[in-house]
């Protein structure tokens, strides 16, 4: 599956540190994204890496529009949460579960190969989007955590001092995506089995506890992803332990 686009356009602009300035007429035009690498996460699910030169860049929590042709022109169009940091690099990243029978993850999954080319536009919606100006509680649970580790890759990329916490809910160890970058600012909760001396269940209020414990002055800015049953348990629990209802923004999916 191919498609073709205009010529490369300016790469993303920095304005200040941790605020990302994006060229809203180039993020409404498609464009061709070549894939250049792909990473196994999971048993499920895989990172894909593109190149896209006239990206226009994006917020950590933007998504974008995808679309599939192929060859007798059928096509087929998904939306995507950014799973990269924002840059100056031509590149970003997605991060894809094999859903079953899914048409556009299928293809990825089983036929796409560096090379292959696909359409993208963006970034969409602004509402989920964490520019790095404020305490962001970040609370996932499975690919919920892939805009969110948007946020924590941008965090670290531009060494913030903004505080920021994220909270990662994952069946099992072997299901967790992104294993391997987890690192103080991050609580993991395994719902179905855990390494020894881990405690398994669902997310409590015992999670969040320590966390709404220390807010910061200003308080949390909370950003929830994951599906229909997770947001709305997460969010319960949050305004429970005290998070001001309308500094809860909410992310969901299924």
């Amino acid at each position: 599956m191919t498609e073709t686009t205009a010529a490369p356009l300016p790469r993303t602009r920095f304005a200040v540190p941790g605020r990302i300035a994006v060229d809203e007429q180039v993020a409404a035009r498609w464009q061709t994204a070549t894939l250049t690498e792909i990473r196994r996460e999971t048993p499920r699910a895989a990172t894909f890496r593109f190149a896209v030169p006239g990206w226009a860049g994006h917020l950590p929590g933007q998504h974008l529009l995808l679309r599939l042709t192929a060859a007798d022109g059928y096509t087929a169009q998904r939306h995507y949460s950014l799973a990269s940091a924002p840059d100056d690099s031509g590149h970003i990243e997605l991060t894809l579960d094999r859903v079953a029978d899914g048409e556009v993850s299928g293809w990825f999954h089983t036929v796409a190969r560096p090379g292959d080319q696909v359409a993208v536009r963006g970034p969409l919606s602004g509402f989920f989007a964490w520019p790095g100006d404020r305490p962001a509680l970040l609370v996932g649970a499975g690919s919920g955590v892939v805009p969110l580790m948007s946020m924590v890759r941008h965090h670290r990329a531009r060494n913030l001092s903004v505080p920021l916490r994220l909270v990662v809910s994952a069946r099992a160890p072997e299901d967790l995506l992104y294993a391997r970058e987890y690192g103080a600012e991050s609580t993991r909760v395994f719902t179905r089995s855990a390494p020894a001396g881990t405690p398994v269940g669902r997310l409590t209020a015992a999670h969040l506890a320590p966390l709404l414990a220390e807010r910061p002055a200003g308080g949390w800015e909370a950003y929830v992803c994951g599906s229909n049953s997770f947001a709305e348990h997460a969010s319960r629990l949050l305004v429970a332990a005290g998070q001001p209802v309308d500094r809860i923004r909410v992310e969901r999916f299924g």
